[in-house]
C-alpha cells in the first residue's frame, strides 16, 4: 500500500475497522441470529465507502441508505454509521455540499421518526451526538473544499505572475537590444561610412590632386582612431560592473566641432542658445540625430556641403541640418539611419522630419522637448 493515495489507504483503513467492529458487536450479541441484512448491509456500505473518491454522490447515497436501513431493520448494533460520515465529508469536499446536507438531514430525520415510532430507541445524548457528527463531517468537507480552491487559485496567481514577469524580462532584453543595436549602429557605421566615402575620395584624386587625397587619409586616420575610442566605450559601458562608475556618452555637443570636422564636410554652423547645461539624454540625442544626418549628406547627397542649425530655447532645442546636393533619395525605408533617428527623438518625446527640399537637396529636423528648471524653493 505504499503506492496508494492518502484517501484509499483511509478508506480501506476505515472499512476494515468498521467491518471488525460489526462483527464484534455480532458476536456479543448472544441468542440473536444474523440474518440477510446482517450481512449484506455492511457489505454495500463498505463498497460504497472504498468508491467514494471516484463517485462521490452515488457513494453517499449508496452508503448512508444502508446504514439507515441497518440501523433500523438489521439484528446487530455495531459502528457502520463511521462509514456514513465518511461518505457526507468526502460529497462536500468534492463540491456536492447541497446533496451532503439533504442526505445528512434525511439521516436524522430517520433517527427521529425511528425514535418516536419505538421501533428503535436512541436516546437524546445519542440523538444529538450523531447530529453534531453529521454537521460536523458536512461542514469539515465544506472547508477543506474551500482551502483547496483557495491554494489552486493562489498558485494559479504565483503562476501567472511569475508568466509576467518573464514576459517584462524578455520585453525589457528586447528594448535593450534595439539600444545597443542603436548605439553601435551610430558609433561604427557611421564612421565606417565616412571612412569609405574619404577612401574613395583619396583613390579618386590620388594622382591628381595629391593634397585632398592626403587631406582624405588624414581623415580617415582620425575618423579610424575615433571609431575605435568610441567602440571601447561602448564596450565598456556593457561589460560595466560597478553601477558608480562614469557611464557618459562620448558624443556630445559640448563637442560639436569635432564631430562635424569628422564628417568632412564643410558645414556652415549656427547655434542660438546654450549648449553647456542640456541633459544627458537629450545631449547624447541631439549629438547622434546631429551625426546620423551629416552622415548621411556625405553618402547620399552629391555635395560636400551643409547647413547646420541648432536653437536651443527654454523649452526645446531644435537642430536643423539641411544640404542642397542633387541626390537625396534616402529615405526612411533605405536603412535604419532615419528610422534610429526618429526613433531617438520619440524617445524623448520630441519629433523629427526628413524630406527631400523644395527643388534639391534633404533636410532633417528635430525638436526635442527640455525639462523644465526647477522652482526655487
Amino acid at each position: 500500500m505504499r503506492g496508494l493515495p492518502t484517501t484509499t489507504i483511509v478508506s480501506f483503513a476505515a472499512v476494515v475497522m468498521v467491518l471488525a467492529g460489526t462483527v464484534v458487536a455480532a458476536l456479543l450479541t448472544p441468542g440473536r441470529a444474523p440474518n440477510v441484512l446482517d450481512v449484506v448491509l455492511p457489505l454495500v456500505a463498505a463498497a460504497g465507502t472504498l468508491l467514494r473518491e471516484r463517485f462521490p454522490l452515488a457513494a453517499l447515497i449508496l452508503v448512508v441508505a444502508a446504514v439507515d436501513v441497518y440501523y433500523r431493520f438489521a439484528g446487530y448494533d455495531g459502528p457502520l454509521i463511521v462509514l456514513s460520515f465518511l461518505a457526507l465529508y468526502t460529497a462536500a469536499d468534492r463540491g456536492h455540499l447541497v446533496a451532503a446536507i439533504a442526505t445528512g438531514g434525511v439521516s436524522v430525520l430517520a433517527m427521529a421518526v425511528g425514535e418516536t415510532g419505538g421501533i428503535r430507541h436512541v436516546d437524546d445524548s445519542m440523538f444529538l451526538a450523531i447530529t453534531g457528527w453529521i454537521v460536523a463531517c458536512i461542514a469539515f468537507g465544506g472547508v477543506t473544499r474551500n482551502r483547496r480552491a483557495y491554494l489552486q487559485e493562489a498558485e494559479r496567481r504565483a503562476h501567472d505572475a511569475e508568466h509576467t514577469k518573464e514576459e517584462e524580462a524578455r520585453r525589457r532584453a528586447g528594448e535593450e537590444r534595439l539600444r545597443i543595436a542603436r548605439e553601435l549602429h551610430d558609433v561604427i557605421g557611421h564612421n565606417i561610412s565616412m571612412i569609405n566615402v574619404q577612401a574613395a575620395a583619396a583613390l579618386h584624386g590620388l594622382h591628381k590632386r595629391p593634397e585632398k587625397a592626403e587631406a582624405a587619409l588624414r581623415t580617415i586616420k582620425d575618423t579610424s582612431k575615433e571609431t575605435l575610442r568610441e567602440l571601447r566605450t561602448t564596450l565598456g559601458v556593457l561589460r560595466q560592473v560597478d553601477e558608480d562608475a562614469p557611464t557618459a556618452p562620448s558624443d556630445s555637443l559640448a563637442r560639436l566641432g569635432e564631430l562635424v570636422a569628422a564628417t568632412g564636410l564643410r558645414v556652415t554652423t549656427e547655434v542660438s542658445g546654450p549648449l553647456d547645461a542640456l541633459p544627458t539624454e537629450v545631449d547624447l540625442a541631439a549629438a547622434r540625430i546631429i551625426r546620423e544626418a551629416l552622415t548621411n549628406v556625405s553618402r547620399h547627397s552629391g555635395t560636400a556641403e551643409a547647413t547646420l542649425s541648432i536653437t536651443s530655447d527654454s523649452g526645446h532645442i531644435v537642430i536643423r541640418v539641411e544640404d542642397d546636393g542633387p541626390g537625396a533619395t534616402y529615405t526612411e525605408g533605405s536603412g535604419y539611419g532615419v528610422r534610429g533617428m526618429r526613433e531617438r527623438a520619440a524617445a524623448l518625446g520630441g519629433t523629427l522630419e526628413a524630406g527631400p527640399r523644395p527643388g534639391n537637396g534633404f533636410r532633417v529636423v528635430a525638436e526635442l522637448p527640455l525639462p523644465a528648471p526647477a522652482r526655487p524653493q
